[in-house]
């Protein structure tokens, strides 16, 4: 849940609203949450049946290795060291944002500035071994609760009905083709704000009992993290008019929760929440940074990513390389898309959000739906603590949510391109691999190496395992 709310919600807010085009916009977390539970539904199967460190790489190597090698797990890895930077780039966009607030005549510069710095700043105190990273995750939970707390409190106090349920007239057309576009973009915000539910199953090696615990972890923090959204959503409607949401040079288009704050509680009360949002969003930049710079690590030390990345530092022991790696691209990607929207009619958020949705769903959502069906095929007798409910539906539906997402995100975002760059980055990755398995003498330039890890070790006290 820490990992789920973070600095999302403060942000996207005014984003969903414009994607709906009114209040109405409840409908979008409420789609979010039913496709990151049918997309929940994929992770607990594979977690609970492959509960091994790194998650989505896991799960690919152990489904595709017997047709394509090393491929699938090297593209993931290829197409994380875009998505995940991207992820952190929204965490630094949120920050400027609501320094803005506080800080009301800062131009776009001095905002671009701003932003490198931060990420300097996290680079500063990532270069060092890193110790009471439990105690941060901590820290940043209480300051988020704290923050989303006080919005919803503070919404509570002056609530109007009038303005949190009073729908623009013909607000839901099924209908009309503009609706559906409306609809996607706000998907697409939805399952950005829920995206975590995910995060057990990269510590599938340390959890006891994961047959039973990553299908709880995964459904009850969506549950929760709804209803939070819920009430923040709602709460904000009924403080602030919908239509000042829409509005650029309106505080509340940017900085929604400290205009909910001064408007009941006054400005005291705002700039104090919109420090503790501050906080959020650098803890969470930092803690995603210090996460997202082990995964080339694991996979170079597993020999699916360039050795290279495998590094440490010789004192520190930390991987060099994937750090700065990391927080190089994730300012790239923050300038990248703040200079953008000044060309373009989308906010700065709403690009970065549409560029790592669209490059997660070919490679991580879209596979790991596959690899279930692979794997119960493949591997008939692997070891499976949890099995999906009403096996295959929650797979349809979660690649229908995905595959909508994917297939409008050029006509909810144009001039952004979000297909062709995910189309681009992925064609990279593949010339990328042909390069690196050149290389290292693997598959399609020596044979496969098929290990059936997790099928094995359920048979390693026997005398021979069942055929393949």
């Amino acid at each position: 849940m820490s990992q789920m709310c973070g600095i999302g919600p403060f942000v996207t807010i005014p984003l969903m609203v414009a994607a709906f085009g009114g209040p109405q916009a409840v409908i979008g977390w409420i789609a979010g949450a039913l496709l990151a539970l049918a997309d929940g539904l994929v992770w607990a199967e594979l977690g609970a049946s492959l509960p091994g460190a790194g998650g989505t790489y896991v799960y690919l190597r152990e489904a595709f290795q017997y047709r394509t090698g090393r491929l699938m797990p090297f593209l993931f890895v290829w197409t994380a060291m875009l998505f995940i930077p991207l992820i952190m780039s929204t965490g630094v966009q949120g920050l400027v944002q609501y320094l803005a607030y506080l800080w009301p005549g800062m131009t776009t510069v001095q905002g671009d500035v701003v932003g490198v710095a931060v990420l300097a700043l996290v680079l500063v105190l990532l270069w060092r071994t890193v110790e009471g990273i439990g105690a941060i995750t901590v820290g940043m939970w209480v300051v988020m609760i704290l923050s989303v707390g006080a919005v919803i409190l503070a919404s509570a106090t002056d609530f109007h009905p009038s303005l949190a349920f009073t729908w623009p007239a013909r607000a839901i057309e099924l209908t009309h083709g503009r609706f559906w576009v409306g609809f996607a973009a706000g998907l697409t915000i939805g399952i950005y704000d829920y995206l975590g539910y995910n995060t057990a199953s990269y510590l599938g090696a340390e959890i006891r009992n994961p047959g039973r615990v990553m299908p709880r972890a995964i459904i009850h923090s969506i549950i929760a993290i709804m209803a939070v959204y819920l009430l923040m959503q709602v709460g904000v409607l009924g403080v602030i008019n919908w239509q000042d949401m829409l509005d650029p040079g309106n505080v509340a288009a940017k900085s929604v929760a400290s205009a909910v704050l001064e408007r009941t509680w006054g400005r005291g009360a705002a700039d104090t929440v919109t420090v503790l949002i501050l906080v959020t969003a650098f803890a969470s930049v930092f803690a995603g940074l210090l996460g997202g710079s082990r995964v080339p690590y694991d996979a170079a030390r597993d020999g699916m990513f360039f050795r290279s990345f495998a590094r440490l530092h010789p004192r520190h022991g930390f991987p060099v390389l994937g750090l700065i790696a990391m927080v190089t691209v994730t300012a790239a990607g923050f300038l990248f898309a703040r200079h953008l929207g000044d060309t373009s009619e989308h906010p700065p958020l709403s690009i970065l959000i549409a560029l790592l949705t669209s490059v997660m769903v070919i490679v991580q959502a879209l596979a790991q739906i596959a690899a279930v069906t692979v794997l119960r095929k493949r591997q008939p007798d692997l070891a499976r603590p949890y099995k999906m409910v009403l096996y295959p539906l929650p797979s349809i539906v979660a690649a229908v949510g995905w595959l909508v997402i994917y297939g409008y995100a050029d006509e909810a975002n144009e001039g952004v391109h979000p297909i062709e760059w995910s189309l681009v980055w992925v064609a990279l990755g593949g010339l990328a691999f042909l390069i690196w398995s050149r290389v290292e003498g693997a598959w399609p330039f020596g044979p496969k190496e098929v290990r059936e890890e997790y099928r094995e070790a359920r048979y390693a006290d026997t005398a021979t395992p069942p055929a393949g």
